[in-house]
């Protein structure tokens, strides 16, 4: 008689059955990022480690999911659609940002505080002009921001230990005074040099924004749907205690903004991330973490000599993944409301830096205004770019000094601190707003020609002030996806980077400039060194010149010859692009 099999068990198929991955919204509009760029189905599907027809779904659900994520600031959320008030919606999104900017500048909250806020930005994005209609815009008194409400909302937004009353939240001085120590020890124990030691903090840079009493501002505020002063970036800055400065990620809200189409976005001043709010989140935090901090940290000790042993601190701001790890990597999380009191990039260098790209910023109109016969403050203000913001982070970030960063490590490691006479945060900053005073005269007009050291001081602590009402509502508004279309269908195109004749236009207008030195220029000696110079400066793209013209003379024929267009009678290769009939569901 054959032997019977068992029936496998209820339990062993489960386990054999493959587990379901889901992805959270961020990860879902990354994966909707690589089809833009033209990446196969099954290319992208090989990346995720997921079926090719759970790509096409997500693909056939981009609207819905690009659209939620423009008003939802919870990136982990995993639904796409919901058949929830989109005006709930948004207020919590805006209420969930007002959270951790508070818990980062040290304000205190508590659950009715919250509450009461929750029923403000209601009643005001349910009222909002742009709005109308009752489908969008239903009775105000229809929330009442109840216990049972705030509950949740805690739940699905992940805030804990929001009950936070009176001075519980405000700098707790006490813990500020006994961590030193304990990071001395963590220090010896494990043997970190300075150059081992790094601080990581992120921080809000209104890049276009003047003082108000300026009268581009005036006359611009006047202007329906200007934002200018309200254009706002996200930059983590990272540095160590021997006074080395990191490149800084930055977080825009636009992958590729037009002032930046045909840039390698590998060769920016910073690392380029986006997101629908220009803001930090636990996704975007990790993103910068292993593709910024680690690769930059090997390379400087690698070239230092030393090993690859890193002492990682920061904050413990909504934004920052609690289980970030790489081999060599310690990562520790400074205590509690301490960040103001202790945290070295809060110790003067964020200020410091602010206050030299404000002066910068100042700096880049008064060339401007010197190089242009047709030059006007409101024309060019109104095409600062956001490459032009970089070029400003550039030149204010080579203008910060080792002795400056080092300085900031004071309050938390003062043995590694070396005391540098004219170099500390306070004099740099104190020297930029004095300089930023001097040229807004230059620029003169009304609130230039006036303005006084106090309110260019107001102006770079207007990053630490609050988000007001009006900063949730604009960080929480949806951007048209037809307007994204549009960009992304021009920037296609558009040809990019630098073609043959591109080149050969560059290598023509040199020597035209050349020929008008020598020929204008009385003083022969001096305009040989000046054409000289030109031509070390320009020996780069002449090597990359040459280069191309000779890989174009090594191109067969053929690739100069257009294709003929294949009958629709013929059966077009396999490839990876081929269709699914099939799709299964991600939900």
């Amino acid at each position: 008689m054959p032997h019977k099999r068992s029936a496998p068990s209820k339990d062993s198929t489960n386990e054999a059955k493959r587990q379901k991955k889901f992805k959270t919204l961020q990860e879902k509009v990354e994966l909707l990022d690589l089809l833009r760029e033209k990446k196969s189905y099954a290319a992208v599907a090989r990346h995720y480690g997921i079926n090719e027809s759970t790509v096409r779904y997500i693909k056939k659900n981009e609207a819905a999911i690009r659209s939620t994520v423009a008003v939802s600031f919870c990136d982990s959320a995993k639904k796409v659609t919901t058949v929830r008030n989109k005006n709930i919606v948004r207020m919590e999104s805006a209420l969930a940002l007002w959270i951790t900017d508070c818990r980062k500048k040290n304000i205190p909250l508590d659950g009715n505080i919250i509450r009461e806020k929750a029923r403000k930005l209601y009643q005001q994005f349910a009222t909002d002009a742009e709005n109308p209609g009752p489908s969008t815009a239903p009775d105000p008194q229809a929330f009442q921001a109840s216990k049972g409400w705030f509950d949740r909302f805690q739940k699905r937004f992940n805030i804990k230990s929001v009950s936070l009353h009176g001075e519980a939240a405000s700098a707790d001085t006490e813990a500020a005074q006994k961590y030193p120590e304990t990071f001395r020890h963590m220090i010896e124990e494990k043997g970190y040099k300075p150059e081992q030691v790094f601080n990581m903090d992120e921080t809000g840079l209104f890049w276009k924004k003047m003082p108000s009493r300026t009268y581009i501002m005036k006359d611009e505020a006047k202007a329906p749907g200007f934002k200018a002063q309200k254009d706002r970036v996200t930059l983590i800055m990272c540095g160590n205690a021997a006074g080395y400065m990191m490149k800084p990620g930055l977080i825009h809200k636009s992958a590729n903004p037009r002032a930046l189409k045909n840039k390698n976005k590998n060769l920016l001043p910073v690392y380029w991330m986006h997101n629908a709010k220009a803001w930090i989140t636990k996704v975007l935090g990790s993103n910068w973490f292993h593709q910024c901090f680690i690769p930059q940290a090997k390379e400087y000790l690698h070239n230092l000599g030393m090993d690859f042993k890193v002492f990682l601190i920061m904050d413990n701001a909504g934004g920052h993944p609690l289980d970030l790890y790489y081999e060599g990597v310690q990562i520790e999380f400074l205590p509690a409301n301490t960040t103001s009191l202790i945290q070295p990039m809060d110790q003067g260098v964020i200020r410091a830096f602010k206050a030299l790209y404000t002066r910068n910023s100042l700096q880049h109109l008064v060339d401007a205004m010197d190089t242009d016969e047709n030059f006007t403050l409101k024309g060019y203000w109104r095409n600062f770019t956001i490459a032009t913001c970089l070029s400003v982070i550039q030149t204010a970030l080579k203008e910060m000094k080792k002795e400056t960063l080092n300085a900031c490590w004071k309050k938390l490691w003062p043995e590694c601190v070396h005391d540098y006479k004219g170099l500390s945060p306070e004099e740099i900053q104190h020297e930029a707003v004095d300089k930023a005073v001097t040229l807004a005269k230059i620029l003169g007009g009304e609130g230039f020609e006036d303005i006084t050291q106090e309110e260019v001081n107001n102006l770079i602590d207007a990053h630490s002030e609050p988000l007001t009402d009006q900063d949730l509502l604009e960080l929480t508004e949806s951007v048209s996806e037809e307007e994204k279309e549009v960009t992304d269908r021009e920037e296609e195109e558009q040809e990019h980077g630098l073609t043959l004749e591109r080149l050969s236009q560059i290598m023509r207008t040199t020597k035209e400039l050349q020929g008008m030195i020598e020929a204008w220029d009385p003083h022969m000696v001096r305009a040989l060194k000046v054409n000289n110079g030109i031509d070390a400066a320009i020996q780069t793209y002449k090597t990359v010149f040459t280069t191309m013209k000779k890989q174009r003379q090594q191109l067969p024929i053929t690739m100069f010859l257009k294709p003929i267009k294949q009958s629709q009678h013929e059966t077009p290769p396999e490839d990876d692009l081929s269709e699914d009939t099939t799709e299964t569901p991600e939900e």
